[in-house]
């Protein structure tokens, strides 16, 4: 029996799960579960990346309880990173990617590329708290930080720099950075001297399903080997998609819902940059998707009526939104007002009111919450097929959200194709298959997602009652277009 632990960092929550496999069937345990929230220091919002390594050894050490563990692997969010010395310290507390001051750096790169030539380079979408952005905004306010600074991690090379002492980037986190060319794979060396940013910052890239090397400060555990999963917790998840036919549609949904697909290379057309795509690294090829910003609205919602003592279980709200006038109230979900505002009730009010009428009832601000999320998942798919040229015939969504039915249902009806749900946890799945990739277990990527298939179950939601979402659909995309609401995917840097 391989054991492999799967440390899975989420924008929400964090978990480290057993994954026990027996040459036929792999199951996956939960031993340990934990906050990932950023946590405010001074002036900025951080990530505590120490009570974040504190939580990985607790889990590990769980995991450990039964038997020697074989591997470790770890995935999480894109984009944020920490600043290393050549003592192995971090120089600075890692901001969060949802900390305003990364606009400065937004500014910055707008004097020195334009963002076609970005895009052109990168093939990556714009978004105000990509990497690039942060860099430049912490040059701007901080320029020792970078004198100082031996290694730029990203969040999960961090974590396996803790473990191992090996600083190394993994590719399909790095290519989020936008920093790294489309064209080699590798660091664009003509984009960072263009920025200022200091080459020998960052490491050496690597391969998802590379070994980076024994976690020798985990002596405890029986010091397993590290391996390098599809580190960023998308690429992992999309690894977990169980379909059988490719290229296939998915979302990933969850803190935040990404739709896409997987192409061979990297798309960099004029409709991609448009559209704003981003083409992400995979195993074994590039995921074209956009980022939509997904259930983050819904929680904060949850959040400030629990902190008003108005708390509700999601089923109930679910069954107070399904009772609740369709269609009433829709919003563009990407605008940025939602991306870290001081009450999510009242931001979705205001932008409610843009259009008609704010909604008042806890099931109507849910519905409009779903109904948006599901109007602009059409509205990618749409732009995303007319990119590729690819038709899709169902949907696979994976992640936290396919555990919920409505808005699983509401995709299906609103896309007009049936939708697979599962697996929930599909960043661990991922994580726990590229392991045995790593140890010689599986040969493919198409033999984990075999696995994967025989060892989950998954639901299907067949389309329903699709027409009455075509007229909805026309109003949404007037409102998107609109060029006095502004949607993330319409900011240029």
């Amino acid at each position: 029996m391989l054991r492999v632990a799967a440390v899975d960092l989420g924008a929400s929550s964090g978990r480290v799960m057993l994954g026990l496999y027996d040459g036929a069937r792999l199951t996956l345990e939960e031993r340990h579960r934990f906050s990932t929230r950023p946590v405010q220091m001074g002036n900025h919002l951080c990530t505590d990346v120490a009570q974040l390594h504190a939580h990985v050894l607790r889990g590990l050490d769980a995991c450990h309880q039964d038997s020697r563990l074989d591997a470790v692997g770890i995935d999480g969010w894109a984009v944020d990173f920490g600043l290393v010395n050549d003592r192995g310290e971090l120089v600075a507390p890692p901001r969060h990617y949802r900390d305003p001051g990364h606009e400065a750096g937004v500014v910055r790169a707008g004097q020195l590329i334009s963002s076609d030539e970005l895009f052109l380079e990168t093939g990556i979408q714009h978004l105000p708290f990509n990497t690039i952005y942060q860099l430049l905004a912490l040059q701007s306010e901080a320029p020792d930080l970078m004198s100082r600074t031996a290694w730029l991690l990203l969040l999960p090379d961090l974590l396996n720099f803790f473990l191992t002492g090996i600083p190394r980037a993994e590719f399909t986190n790095a290519t989020t950075t936008q920093l790294v060319s489309a064209e080699t794979g590798d660091w664009s060396e003509k984009l960072l001297a263009r920025l200022g940013l200091p080459r020998r910052m960052f490491p050496d890239i690597a391969a998802p399903g590379a070994t980076l090397g024994p976690a020798r400060r985990l002596t405890a555990v029986g010091a397993p080997q590290v391996v390098h999963v599809a580190s960023h917790d998308t690429a992992s998840a999309v690894v977990a998609v169980p379909a059988r036919r490719q290229p296939c549609l998915y979302i990933s949904s969850g803190t935040w819902s990404l739709v896409g697909t997987t192409v061979p290379s990297p798309i960099t057309s004029l409709p991609a940059a448009k559209s704003n795509f981003s083409n992400e690294g995979g195993v074994g090829h590039y995921r074209l998707l956009k980022n939509v910003m997904g259930l983050w609205i819904l929680q904060e919602v949850q959040r400030e009526w629990a902190a008003a003592d108005q708390a509700l279980s999601l089923a109930q709200l679910l069954r107070e939104a399904e009772e609740s006038p369709p269609f009433a109230h829709l919003f563009d979900p990407d605008h940025p007002r939602f991306l870290h505002p001081p009450s999510m009730l009242a931001a979705i009010r205001e932008a409610c009111e843009e259009g008609g009428r704010a909604p008042r009832e806890r099931g109507e601000v849910v519905r409009a919450i779903l109904e948006s999320l599901v109007l602009k998942y059409r509205w990618v798919v749409e732009e995303l097929a007319r990119i590729t040229g690819y038709s899709f015939d169902a949907v696979h969504v994976v992640g936290g959200g396919s555990q919920n039915a409505l808005l699983s249902q509401w995709t299906a009806d609103c896309l007009n194709l049936p939708v697979f749900a599962g697996p929930a946890e599909a960043s661990a799945w991922g994580n726990a298959v590229m392991q045995l990739v790593a140890l010689g277990e599986l040969g493919s990527l198409d033999e984990a997602r075999e696995l994967i298939r025989t060892s989950v179950d998954i639901r299907v939601y067949e389309p329903r009652a699709s027409e009455m979402w075509e007229e909805p659909y026309k109003r949404f995309c007037d409102l998107v277009s609109d060029p006095h609401r502004a949607s993330m995917a319409q900011l240029e840097p």
